[in-house]
């Protein structure tokens, strides 16, 4: 990817030639895959006409400068619609860009259109949009993954360089396993989240997809830093593009946990197992650490998602903005406009939420899910006393075929069971693609420490170069 922005600094290959190239690969895939919710190509092609002058006058500047990127329409861009893949939102445009946005366009990206995704990020396939279903590239009776579905169809299917996706539970990783890309969560607290709408406050981040780590890297390095309009970010830059350089994986030690490994499919654990061989080639030590169950690690994070969600929910009232149906009362109104415009599974979580944060509740599940959760902090942490990084798959079986588990919550939830460790205890975590069980993709999980993303990129860079 640095490569490719180099070219197109330089003029030798112009931003506006490269978008049509993009616009070509759109048009002939975008029919089929349903990445995209809204297209502006034409405010696209103005873009990069703007960046071509730029290279004219020797003024090419920038991380990003001429990539064309997809948002995640759950991400806000002035002047464009912010629909969260819900008929709530069908037709609402937002009045400013997400600080994330504001950062990508400052480092000369293009953004070439708003990503589909699961209705208020609220799955892990790509199915409950209210704009359609996404598929999957390889293998379009198959889902993407989700919820960022749309943003990681369109960096596999060539349909953008590089997506900016948001990650509550596992959102942008579940879906770049799938589609055989690479998908970063940051630390929480690296990037904003001013502009992203709320699923959980305390677990959601903002972070990128790319067919190369070298393209996570440059993003990272573009959007991280303190605002002001952030409370939760911390005045901290990483080196991401130095460590992709300088990192080796000599003397380094790579934890795995068997307990994370229940309920793996034999050909997911296949590629991990080779994948932990791999990098015992590579120099790293590769150790065993004691860990609680996944079985009792998932279940968590959706006592706390569930109602952080509900309360996020409160506005879409169809008072303020938004769909709004004819009520004779107030109380007539709000829930008429909730009944047309959320889907299924958005109202599942919202009563499921409202249902653990009633008085008599609680206390037995919200708050001791934040005890627990502070317990499971402190065990990652005294991990990370005895390794530098903790690896496991990405998601525990390969894509399935759509409508196959939309009925089923559980089995459902099931896809980000590895994956909501990494947000629970706020750690950054990556998905490298390394393997394919005939034309599916196969994913494997780096977790590093808190704020040493860099070095987490870093090693998916390695093993890149080494595959």
């Amino acid at each position: 990817m640095r490569e490719l922005v180099e070219r197109l600094r330089s003029g030798e290959i112009l931003p506006s030639e490269h978008l049509e190239e993009i616009i070509q690969k759109i048009e002939e895939r975008e029919g089929l895959l349903n990445a995209f919710i809204t297209l502006d190509v034409e405010g696209a092609r103005e873009r990069a006409r703007e960046l071509d002058r730029e290279v004219e006058r020797g003024n090419a500047r920038g991380l990003l400068f001429g990539l064309v990127f997809a948002v995640k329409d759950n991400i806000a861009v002035r002047g464009m619609r912010l629909t969260c893949g819900s008929r709530m939102l069908e037709n609402y445009v937002s009045p400013y860009h997400a600080t994330t946005v504001e950062r990508i366009l400052g480092e000369g990206a293009i953004i070439v259109g708003k990503a589909n995704l699961d209705e208020f990020a609220c799955g892990s396939s790509g199915e409950t949009s209210y704009f359609g279903p996404t598929r999957n590239p390889h293998d379009p009776e198959r889902v993407p993954g989700g919820s960022s579905s749309g943003p990681a169809v369109a960096v596999a299917a060539g349909m953008s360089d590089v997506s900016l996706g948001s990650d509550t539970g596992g959102s942008i990783r579940n879906p770049a396993s799938f589609t055989g890309i690479f998908g970063f969560k940051p630390t929480y607290g690296l990037v904003s989240r001013y502009g992203l709408v709320d699923l959980a406050m305390s677990l959601d981040v903002i972070g990128p997809l790319s067919p190369d780590a070298e393209g996570i890297a440059l993003t990272m390095e573009a959007i991280q830093g303190s605002d002001g309009r952030d409370a939760t970010v911390r005045e901290k830059r990483l080196p991401f593009l130095e460590a992709l350089d300088t990192f080796s994986l000599e003397g380094v030690k790579v934890g795995y946990s068997e307990s994370l490994l229940e309920g793996v499919e034999e050909s997911v654990l296949g590629w991990f197992r080779k994948f932990l061989s791999l990098l015992e080639g590579m120099g790293a030590e590769v150790v065993e650490v004691d860990f609680p169950p996944v079985s009792k690690i998932w279940p968590l994070y959706y006592v706390i998602m569930y109602p952080e969600f509900a309360s996020a929910m409160q506005r879409y009232s169809g008072l303020t903005y938004g769909h709004r149906a004819e009520g004779e009362s107030l109380e007539e109104v709000m829930a008429r406009s909730r009944s047309e415009a959320l889907g299924r599974e958005v109202k599942r979580r919202i009563l499921l939420g409202t249902y653990l944060s009633m008085e008599k509740y609680e206390r037995s599940f919200y708050e001791r899910g934040k005890r627990l959760r502070r317990g499971l902090r402190a065990k990652v942490r005294e991990v990370f006393r005895e390794v530098d990084f903790l690896v496991s798959p990405t998601v525990p079986f390969l894509p399935f075929k759509l409508g196959e588990r939309i009925e089923d919550p559980v089995k459902m939830y099931a896809s980000d069971a590895l994956t909501v460790l990494a947000n629970l205890t706020g750690i950054p975590a990556i998905n490298i693609p390394f393997g394919r069980e005939g034309r599916l993709p196969v994913g494997v999980q780096v977790m590093g420490r808190w704020f040493e993303d860099h070095r987490v990129v870093a090693l998916a860079k390695r093993v890149e170069e080494r595959l």
